[in-house]
């Protein structure tokens, strides 16, 4: 079978500041519990709380650069770049530069609200 996904559905973000998600495959839009795919555009200055999820994330910039801060040290990823997060490591995602960042996450299995287990917000 072959099934063409003709548009995302928008999911809420978490964070400082709105970032628009769109998933395009996953558990929300197209009921995959086994991956999911989103289209993520954040602003200059956004970050979300940090989280230690039980799934994979994948993330590929395609403008600006992610910053990714893990128990080892941070990271930035360019344009360009990919980051592979191991299922439950702590990690937390923001983007500071000046045009914020535009991003794909993959997560296996699926991003779910309840798997992503987000720090108490401070």
């Amino acid at each position: 079978m072959v099934t063409l996904i003709e548009k995302p559905t928008i999911i809420e973000s978490a964070g400082n500041k709105p970032k628009s998600i769109e998933e395009f495959v996953g558990r929300v839009n197209s009921g995959h519990e086994s991956v999911s795919v989103a289209r993520m555009k954040s602003p200059e200055g956004w970050q979300e709380p940090g989280q230690r999820p039980e799934f994979e994330e994948l993330t590929l910039v395609l403008k600006g650069f992610v910053r990714v801060e893990h128990e080892e040290g941070v990271l930035d990823v360019q344009a360009g770049q990919a980051v592979v997060a191991e299922p439950g490591k702590w990690v937390r995602y923001s983007t500071p530069g000046p045009e914020g960042a535009e991003y794909i996450a993959v997560c296996m299995p699926a991003f779910s609200p309840d798997t992503v287990h987000r720090d108490a917000e401070e």
